[in-house]
């Protein structure tokens, strides 16, 4: 490994890090930034190369569990939340219940997903009709929220909201700008949509990043090591940044910037594609 693969993988982190918890679709900046820039699979290979996309999204994982320890501690009763009612308590229950439509389908179609889904062109139709969904819950979600606490949330409106989250299995689509938008039409407050999306991603994206190394664990070359680890290192430094900001942000602009955002961001790829 030289100092440009290196830098490389830590640019990698970077696109990973920032965008996986934005609702600008981490998949899709991953593909536009390597497959139009940095070409990872020209000297990784190609098998290599989508086994350190999988590598490099343990680490955003790592920083929502860091960030959200409280929380996390306790769907499994390990920590009591100051102020949680008995009664009404966000649970496991809650996460299974809105992973398992994203989690069935996600296993039924990853092969045709992996063969024919991944591509600029795919990812600049997930990224327009990601931000017209997004623009459609800021438009039409309720004016004030009903829910505005994960321990208001039940058991119904998770699996609704899950249901939502199989948008995200389309490159571009963004996992949560689909499960946000999806909260707030539910009825949640765009914070209270953010945690349940923040929280639900952890399963969902460690069951998708175990399955991938376990099926493409022979084809890891060890010698890159130290390409794997400044990604992952690199991905986990940047979420754990991108969360804590996105979560102050959330509240005060809702979804609107971010869906501009994609809307611009698909013009232009258009652009280059087509003209």
């Amino acid at each position: 490994m030289d100092f440009l693969e290196i830098l490389k993988s830590i640019i990698l982190g970077f696109v990973e890090g920032m965008t996986e918890f934005a609702p600008v679709s981490s998949t899709g900046h991953m593909i536009i930034v390597d497959d139009m820039w940095l070409k990872t699979q020209e000297f990784l290979g190609e098998s290599s190369a989508n086994t350190f996309k999988v590598v490099i999204q343990l680490g955003s994982i790592l920083a929502v569990v860091v960030v959200m320890w409280k929380r996390m501690l306790s769907l499994i009763g390990l920590y009591k939340i100051e102020g949680q009612r008995p009664h009404h308590r966000f649970n496991l229950l809650h996460v299974i219940v809105g992973v398992i439509p994203a989690g069935v389908l996600g296993v039924l179609l990853e092969n045709f997903i992996d063969s024919y889904l991944f591509g600029i062109k795919t990812v600049i139709i997930g990224l327009f009709i990601g931000a017209i969904l997004m623009i459609i819950a800021d438009k039409f979600g309720p004016k004030r929220p009903k829910i505005t606490s994960l321990d208001d949330l039940s058991y119904v409106q998770s699996f609704k909201i899950g249901l939502f989250q199989c948008l995200s299995l389309w490159p571009g689509f963004s996992r949560s700008g689909a499960t946000i938008s999806g909260g707030v039409l539910f009825g949640l407050d765009h914070r209270t949509a953010s945690d349940f999306t923040f929280i639900m991603a952890v399963p969902i994206m460690a069951g998708a990043s175990g399955l991938s190394l376990l099926k493409h664990w022979n084809e890891i070359n060890f010698g890159d090591m130290g390409f794997y680890v400044a990604g992952f290192i690199s991905a986990f430094i940047f979420a754990l940044i991108s969360i804590k900001f996105f979560l102050k942000l959330i509240s005060k602009v809702k979804l609107l910037p971010f869906a501009i955002y994609r809307i611009l961001l698909a013009i232009v790829l258009a652009i280059i594609v087509y003209m």
